[in-house]
């Protein structure tokens, strides 16, 4: 087991914002199952929070939850003050592009004012705060071009999409409150995520749930769209490599190697469900080219060089391998969520931009 050790020699409390969410909960049980640390998850448990996520975790004797909204300011305040963690892994954020085009407000609240308000609450903690890592995107860095390099620690921001404008902005808050303040901080921006609890608005559950179904599978423009896609598991190894090992100042792109188009994806998923269906019916014949979002960025990718050579990490799951477990644990698991597409999330496109005027 690792042993990060706060200032006084021991491990550390370390506060986990957006713990109930996709990526939080893997850091959540990645920390419980292989550090002794202990754990404070915060969360402010919105429509994507699951407290299934963390239903392992929740029972050991380190963990201990928090529900707060880091736009309130003093409740995110008193949280911190009481707690008063060594370190903290933020990852609290709204982050669906189409529900940031439909309704961008609470992605400016959440995104920029929470992490206006975390950054102060430690600041305040003083010369005993060891370390704030602040998880990142890589879409703040804009689209790239088919021939075109990947991004990098030193690629320019170029955000497009009310998302990744308020995590650029949130970005820029904490390298900030590093040189100004004196903050320990790290940023990491990664490629998209995929893997089990993944809320089924986001692209890989949605395929898998719809095509499991036997619906029209919808694929943005002609699904040439390209995503380098990282594992949730093996993104959460890389964040708690760099709390253990990051330095302070530093930022960290943290890639999967693994671009695929989108109608590449979705044909796989296609297949797997096909197999697992074992029926006649071809899922591939569901798909249906729908009109593309707004300043849909063409291609990311992401250059992991840095986060390779200074701290000894790599992606450990093959994508193809990593997206048939993942299908198996979405067929395994209707019953976590079945009520999130009933209740929550219908399945319906967001991002229309039907009620602008």
């Amino acid at each position: 087991m690792t042993e990060p050790m706060n200032r006084s020699g021991g491990p550390m409390t370390v506060m986990v914002t957006g713990g109930l969410g996709f990526i939080g909960s893997a850091v959540v049980r990645k920390l419980i199952d292989d550090t002794d640390h202990r754990v404070v998850n915060v969360d402010k448990v919105s429509y994507a929070s699951t407290a299934e996520s963390v239903e392992a975790a929740s029972q050991s004797a380190r963990y201990t939850f928090h529900r707060c909204d880091l736009a309130d300011e003093p409740s995110i305040s008193e949280v911190v003050a009481a707690v008063r963690p060594d370190a903290v892994l933020h990852l609290a954020a709204e982050s669906h592009v189409d529900r940031s085009i439909d309704g961008p407000q609470v992605f400016v609240d959440s995104n920029i004012i929470g992490t206006f308000n975390l950054l102060e609450a430690c600041r305040r903690l003083g010369d005993r705060f060891s370390r704030f890592v602040h998880v990142s995107t890589d879409e703040v860095f804009g689209s790239l071009e088919p021939g075109d390099g990947p991004f990098d620690e030193e690629t320019n921001y170029s955000p497009r999409s009310p998302y990744s404008a308020t995590k650029a902005a949130s970005d820029h808050l904490v390298r900030a409150w590093g040189e100004t303040y004196g903050l320990p901080i790290s940023v990491t921006n990664c490629s998209n995520n995929y893997g089990p609890f993944q809320f089924p608005e986001k692209m890989i559950p949605l395929m898998i749930i719809k095509a499991w179904r036997g619906e029209e599978l919808p694929v943005y423009g002609l699904g040439l769209n390209v995503r380098d896609w990282l594992h949730v598991a093996d993104h959460a190894e890389a964040l708690l490599a760099v709390l253990e090992r990051g330095s302070a100042g530093r930022t960290y792109a943290i890639g999967g190697d693994s671009e695929r188009t989108n109608i590449e994806v979705v044909q796989l998923i296609c297949e797997a469900i096909g197999a697992a269906a074992g029926d006649s019916l071809d899922r591939r014949s569901l798909i249906q080219f729908v009109t593309d979002r707004p300043g849909h960025d063409v291609r990311y990718a992401v250059d992991s060089s840095r986060i390779r050579s200074e701290l000894g990490w790599r992606p450990r799951r093959d994508f193809d391998a990593g997206l048939a477990e993942t299908v198996d644990w979405y067929l395994a698991n209707q019953g976590w969520w079945e009520p999130l597409m009933a209740r929550e999330f219908g399945g319906a496109r967001l991002g229309l931009l039907e009620e602008v005027r």
